[in-house]
């Protein structure tokens, strides 16, 4: 089957095109566009385009659950459907010309004891199949902190390798489960070790804290500055910058990240392959707009241009 990718708490992507927005005064839609959005459903996404076939599981429930179905129908998705009561999410992207971007998120359905249970059976019979499990994005109402913790769990007893990229409580709840690779972006790892990182050395101390807690892979988004993957155990320590680019968008650009990373495990490939095709992939997902992907050969063009530091 290839990559198990479980979204617990897909969205509708909304953005909303202005001039601007007035505080008080009425705001003018210039222009709506909605696609199929969430950390998952973009790791998804985006190990398609880079040639894998993965399964996306997800729980989905009311009209624009309907929606969203449809949406991932139309880009042929497989997919693994738990049906909730409650209505899937809406997430909203206020774009402007000048002013930036705003961004409201929705906390999405509250799932009872029975729906959680039917998604973490699926999960667990999935999981036998995959030769990797990404677990990415919030945690809908009702689900504990623990949930991708006790996954992660499940995938180590049977062999399989965990990607985890959450953060807050779910994250620290899934450390002592030990994921083979953690991906936080800096804020996220900040928040984690409970300090702010202003320095290099306060990130990479970080990071090292980070993965000798989970025992395995951990690797920081950092933006324009590309990508930090260490490995305490190991003693080891990669750094790859991207070529400057003009970002068009950076929504999803760390899901895409996560998609290569794990589309490069799959494959065999070392660490510094991870890194690179990482960063490459991330770098690329900003060249184009949210929910679309970019030109084929864009990766590998700017993956030649990456070399590990």
């Amino acid at each position: 089957m290839g990559v198990l990718v479980l979204a617990l708490n897909p969205s509708i992507d909304a953005e909303w095109r202005v001039d601007g927005v007035q505080w008080e005064e009425k705001n003018t839609i210039q222009a709506e566009r909605r696609w199929a959005g969430g950390k998952g459903i973009n790791v998804a996404r985006w190990l398609r385009h880079l040639g894998d076939q993965p399964c996306l599981l997800l729980p989905l429930g009311g009209d624009t659950g309907a929606e969203l179905a449809r949406y991932l129908r139309e880009e042929k998705f497989s997919t693994r459907i738990v049906s909730v009561r409650e209505a899937s999410r809406v997430n909203t992207i206020v774009s402007t010309a000048s002013q930036g971007q705003l961004r409201f998120n929705q906390s999405g359905p509250e799932l009872s004891r029975a729906e959680l249970r039917a998604i973490l059976e699926e999960t667990s019979r999935l999981t036998g199949k995959a030769s990797c499990v990404v677990l990415s994005g919030s945690l809908p109402r009702g689900v504990p902190a623990d949930v991708y913790g006790r996954i992660t769990k499940r995938a180590c007893r049977a062999g399989v390798k965990t990607i985890l990229d959450c953060d807050g409580e779910a994250l620290r709840a899934a450390v002592g489960a030990h994921p083979f690779l953690v991906k936080p972006n800096a804020h996220e790892l900040a928040q984690w070790s409970g300090r702010k990182l202003g320095s290099e050395a306060s990130l990479l101390s970080a990071a090292r804290g980070l993965s000798k807690a989970t025992r395995g892979w951990v690797l920081v988004s950092r933006g324009p500055a590309g990508g930090l993957l260490v490995n305490d155990r190991e003693g080891a320590t990669f750094y790859a910058r991207p070529p400057r680019l003009k970002a068009v968008h950076t929504i999803g650009a760390g899901d895409a990240m996560v998609a290569a990373v794990a589309q490069q495990i799959e494959a065999g490939a070392g660490p510094a392959e991870w890194l690179r095709w990482g960063v490459a992939a991330g770098s690329a997902a900003t060249q184009c707009v949210a929910g679309k992907l970019p030109r084929r050969g864009l990766v590998e063009a700017i993956l030649a241009r990456i070399i590990p530091e």
